[in-house]
């Protein structure tokens, strides 16, 4: 089976829990599913549940980030950028040796639209990854050069979300 490429994107809530649904139905498939988090670190219940799941489905987490990309100063941008350059990179080495069959990137598409991870770089592994391997990649923002590069692409929209009204993230149901 040749490995296709899906985005989830759009400022609406549900790319990674639409990301994490395909990984479920994968792993219950006996498929193996490696989820790698970009600019994500702080403790979230999907953490909780995937590592429920291993060996058959693997989370890893990228650099932890207490802030928003438009508070960091340029050090710290460059930092982050450093940090998650360096998680793809290892994560494309492990895959391309790997015997994983379906590879999440979950805010990688974010990455890319807010510079920390160059285009060409995502755009140069799907070109070469793996022929079997399924990559799912979220994130919003996603470029028109990316969506190109995709076979499925899905726009989640924002109609309505209790962040507008100051209502923060709650456990379990948003983090």
């Amino acid at each position: 089976m040749k490995g296709l490429v899906h985005i989830y994107t759009g400022n609406g809530k549900g790319k990674t829990t639409a990301a994490i649904g395909l990984g479920i139905r994968a792993w219950g498939r006996n498929l193996k599913v490696l989820m790698v988090q970009f600019m994500k670190g702080l403790p979230t219940g999907e953490a909780c549940t995937i590592e429920k799941l291993q060996p058959g489905f693997e989370l890893r987490r990228g650099t932890e980030i207490k802030k928003f990309t438009w508070d960091m100063n340029k050090q710290e941008l460059q930092e982050l950028a450093q940090a998650e350059q360096a998680i793809l990179a290892h994560t494309i080495k492990d895959v391309v040796q790997g015997d994983w069959d379906i590879l999440i990137l979950d805010e990688i598409v974010n990455s890319v639209s807010c510079g920390i991870i160059p285009l060409t770089d995502v755009l140069a592994f799907i070109e070469d990854k793996p022929e079997k391997l399924e990559v799912v990649m979220t994130g919003r923002n996603a470029p028109e050069e990316l969506i190109n590069a995709a076979d499925y692409v899905t726009e989640m929209k924002e109609i309505k979300h209790p962040f507008n009204k100051g209502i923060p993230a709650r456990k379990g149901i948003e983090c």
